[in-house]
């Protein structure tokens, strides 16, 4: 009676305490911005319904991993919208004109969305706007001339969208803008003269677009312009300006794939210079020899039509990192002091590509140092038998591309057994052994001005920390990787030994502030950066992001007052409650909850307790986790009779109820493919909800492609890892029972064993197919919230909501295209599908193969192609089904060679050089030069293609 007795007192306090609240935000909150927050959100939709908890009469509470709004007190005593942060929340539907009412708002971002239609020109009603972040979601069409009317805008970024149209003369008006981020759209015309009047302009990135006409020298006014990138554009027919060689505070100009033409201009007066990029134009003359900035990390000329030698110049330029002239008529001698010249630490690395020129000589001795990496193929000084040791150097397009940095590896400790159920985990770099858990940032360089990552490494982490004011070990980069001429990086912020493992709300509040806000002290050699995503589990997991800044009135002050004496109260009644109940269940914990724990008999399937589990995975150690996905992380396990397993554990957000749990159980239960992963079993114990499977060492197709793996798949690998997962997909489509659409395939989900056999797994997504009525009829398709992966879906079922089994065909043909390009379905606004479309139209398939394939039939390769394509076809009733795909890529792999097909694909051994060589002369076998990266598509086979 006492404890029903406190729950009654609590509810009536409550009841008192929202009703305060209720009457104090309706009174405070100005009336005109709560209906323009209503109208925005009702033009917003979001498949998880996070939207249905935006409470008109809170419109400062702050969800998920954003800040919904953020609040100050007027001069007319109303709380007024300051800042609306909608990162990464998986938003679609438009952005709302009533936006523009929001008359305070001085950060608007919505980046990484899906929001589509056109951007509302009544932003440009938002005189106190300072941040405008609109990049990474599907707007279309014009860019509003309203805009230019934001004169207080610090910072633009509407990158990555669909926009087209002319860029508007207005926008010259924004005379505190910083920072002006336009590229990979579809913007044509002339770059506007008038830009020359942004007193502060800092970045000017509107690379990736379809922008004609001059390159305006008036921009050599713009005293701090820092960066120029313009890459893959149409200039046709322009040269660059000599008034740029005034740009004294430029670091970086990049005009890669631009059609420029004339000389080379002189750079030697700018005194900051660290890149240069002027690949793939038509620049003739020589390469003008005065010497460059001591801060050069990389010169990029190749792919023009320039003459002359190589300046001596460029051996006197200490922290070059690249040198790549290839693809012209440069002749005379090579300065071998260019890498004899330079002082190599243990990070330092150097390229230096010079091949297909005209070049008849080494001035000075050859031997470069290990760090360097040295290509002369098709120059005359290969035919020069007198030089010794060249043949290395001239044998191979390969040989390093000095631009790949792999993932960082973790300083190992002793500590294992972090709880992990709190995200626990060793802080690689502390001082001393120390479980904590770390936020989690995706974060990108989007214009660094160097390729080669490692000598900048302890310059990154203390230019972060330093603005965190947190020491260097308290950062640690998970993971990097370059994305064309932009570095992705995953970090993870970890607090301090001397803290309680874990960061209190307001340093959580703190550093996402910093991030979202761009306070980053300036910095010029990693330009600017992007958050992806900032990521918060664990303890994180109800962290609080907003924060109220104002100034308070009297009446605001009173009920704050009232509010925090109630508040004191139910904090006292509720302490006294949680004691009670955390004495109790403390009591309990000794033995398991067996009236809870979920309970079936499948033949095949095998129950396993928790415990058994948490032996087999070492108490499910951060150590043993190999992946995660939606439903939550994934270890390896060894169980007691020593079979090795995968264990995929539910993290509590993706709990099911129990039914649900038993009837996915029964359902997998009934898939047997050789092309399906196969169910062990399961644990369903109180709290936890586990399954088991066979484990697949060696991982994912998506791994292998990204190279992350040792060693490469030739053709044939690839092209039966492709049957392997459509027959796999078709068993689930004809031969199950139900049928099923898998409705996530992609190539992180189709797994390899250790044959390289093909197991397609992941139903976490999987959805039934229609069943038939009585009449033995059924619907062709499944209306349903849209789930999956970007750039695997069917564009149909994204439009539609309507799953078929064309969904699965479409999400497998775009694998087909990765297993032959090795390229990510979706790169930095470039869709895979439409570069291969334009690769096909133009005739220019065969560029854009990987070469790490190696030899391979042409014949076959086109036949697989022509079959990916035709499963990306728009329209559904284009696409063939799955067993059409089947027989098709048997019909291919029965035209393969017997040579080929009886090499040994299970050994996972390389090549060998007898069988490449057998096949050289074989005249209806296509080879494609090594030069050509299969991870970019406008490096080097398609200049006229403009990535997207």
């Amino acid at each position: 009676m006492r404890f029903c007795g406190s729950w009654i007192t609590i509810f009536i306090f409550i009841f008192i305490f929202c009703s305060f609240v209720f009457h104090a935000s309706a009174q405070f909150t100005h009336p005109f911005e709560v209906a323009a927050l209503q109208s925005v959100k009702s033009k917003l939709v979001d498949p998880k319904k996070h939207l249905d908890n935006w409470n008109k009469d809170d419109p400062c509470t702050s969800h998920w991993n954003g800040v919904l709004c953020f609040h100050k007190l007027g001069s007319d005593g109303y709380f007024h919208v300051r800042e609306i942060q909608l990162l990464n929340m998986n938003l679609s539907g438009t952005l709302a004109p009533e936006v523009g009412n929001f008359s305070h708002l001085e950060i608007l971002d919505l980046m990484w969305n899906q929001l589509t239609g056109h951007i509302p020109k009544e932003i440009g009603n938002l005189s106190s706007l300072k941040l405008l972040l609109l990049n990474g979601n599907q707007f279309s069409g014009p860019l509003p001339d309203e805009l230019g009317f934001l004169v207080n805008l610090d910072r633009l970024q509407l990158d990555e969208n669909n926009l087209s149209g002319t860029v508007p003369k207005s926008f010259a008006n924004m005379i505190n803008v910083k920072h002006f981020h336009l590229n990979n759209n579809s913007l044509s015309g002339q770059l506007p003269p008038e830009f020359s009047r942004l007193p502060k302009l800092v970045h000017l990135l509107l690379d990736n677009n379809n922008l004609s006409g001059e390159l305006p020298s008036e921009y050599s006014a713009l005293a701090y312009l820092e960066i120029i990138q313009l890459d893959n554009n149409q200039f046709v027919g322009a040269e660059i300006p000599e008034s740029y060689q005034n740009l004294s505070r430029l670091i970086k100009l990049s005009l890669r794939n631009c059609s420029l033409v004339g000389a080379l201009p002189d750079l030697s007066h700018i005194p900051y210079l660290g890149f240069i990029d002027l690949s793939w134009n038509n620049f003739t003359g020589p390469i003008p020899a005065s010497k460059l900035s001591d801060n050069v990390t990389t010169i990029e000329f190749s792919h023009n039509n320039l003459s002359g030698s190589i300046p001596e110049s460029f051996a006197l330029l200490p922290a070059l990192q690249m040198l790549s002239i290839e693809n012209n008529f440069i002749n005379g001698s090579i300065p071998a002091g260019i890498w004899h010249n330079k002082s190599f630490n243990a990070s330092a690395r150097l390229l230096v590509d010079v091949r297909y020129n005209l070049l008849s000589g080494i001035s000075g001795d050859l031997n470069p140092p290990q760090n360097v990496t040295l290509r002369l193929r098709g120059n005359p000084v290969c035919n020069q038998a007198v030089i010794q040791n060249i043949h290395p150097f001239c044998d191979s397009d390969t040989g390093g591309n000095g631009t790949f940095d792999g993932p960082s590896t973790p300083i190992p400790c002793p500590i294992t057994a972090c709880p992990v159920d709190q995200y626990y985990e060793p802080v690689p770099e502390a001082p001393t052994c120390f479980c904590a858990a770390p936020i989690r940032i995706g974060y990108r360089l989007k214009s660094p001005s160097f390729t080669y990552f490692p000598p900048y490494r302890a310059a990154f982490v203390s230019y972060i920390t330093h603005t965190l004011k947190m020491d260097r070990y308290q950062l640690f980069i998970d993971s990097y990787a370059w994305e064309e001429r932009r570095l992705r990086m995953y970090l993870k912020l970890f607090p301090d030994v001397s803290s309680d493992h874990f960061f209190n709300e307001s340093e959580v509040r703190k550093i996402r502030h910093i991030y979202t806000t761009w306070n980053f002290s300036g910095s010029d050699i990693f330009g600017p950066y992007e958050l992806l995503n900032f990521t918060l589990l664990g303890p994180y997991g109800s962290v609080n992001h907003g924060i109220v800044k104002s100034g308070i009135s009297k009446s605001v002050l009173a009920g704050i007052l009232v509010g925090a004496i109630i508040s004191a109260v139910i904090a006292s009644v509720l302490a006294t409650v949680l004691i009670m109940r955390k004495k109790n269940r403390s009591r309990q914990l000794s033995r398991k909850n067996l009236s809870s724990k979920i309970s079936i008999k499948i033949d095949g399937v095998k129950e396993f307790t928790f415990r058994e589990l948490t032996q087999a995975t070492s108490n499910f150690n951060c150590s043993a986790q190999v992946g995660r996905g939606g439903y939550g992380k994934v270890y390896r396990g060894r169980l007691s009779n020593g079979t090795v397993v995968a264990v995929k554990r539910a993290e509590e957000g993706s709990l099911q109820g129990k039914r649900e749990f038993l009837t996915e159980i029964q359902h997998l239960s009934r898939l047997h493919h050789r092309n399906l992963v196969s169910l062990i079993g399961y644990c369903g114990e109180d709290g936890e909800q586990m399954l088991v499977y066979e484990f697949m060492p060696n991982g994912t197709l998506r791994e292998w492609l990204s190279g992350k793996c040792e060693r490469n798949l030739n053709f044939v690998m690839r092209l039966r890892i492709a049957l392997g997962a459509a027959k796999g997909i078709s068993y689930l489509h004809t031969e199950a029972n139900p049928p099923i659409f898998h409705r996530d395939i992609k190539a992180s989900n189709i797994l390899l064993d250790t044959n390289l056999t093909a197991k397609v797994a992941d139903f976490g997504l999987s959805h039934l197919a229609p069943v038939m009525d009585d009449e033995g009829s059924a619907p062709h398709h499944i209306s349903t919230i849209v789930k999956g992966t970007p750039g695997y879906l069917d564009p149909e079922y994204f439009l539609t909501h309507q799953l078929t089994d064309k969904s699965d065909v479409y999400s497998l043909g775009v694998v087909f295209l990765e297993l032959l390009t090795a390229v990510p379905p979706i790169s930095h606004g470039k869709n895979l599908v439409r570069e291969v479309n334009t690769a096909q139209k133009s005739g220019s398939l065969f560029g854009i193969i990987d070469s790490r394939m190696g030899t391979y039939p042409s014949e076959c390769v086109e036949k697989f192609i022509a079959l990916a394509v035709r499963c990306c076809q728009d329209k559904p009733d284009m696409r063939p089904c799955m067993l059409e795909v089947v027989r098709e890529l048997e019909n291919v792999l029965q035209l393969i060679p017997e040579s080929m097909t009886m090499s040994d694909t299970t050994s996972l051994q390389s090549r060998s050089s007898s069988t490449t060589t057998s096949l050289t002369n074989v005249s209806k076998f296509a080879r494609m030069p090594s030069d050509i990266s299969g991870s970019d598509l406008t490096t080097t086979v398609m200049p006229t293609i403009t990535p997207r």
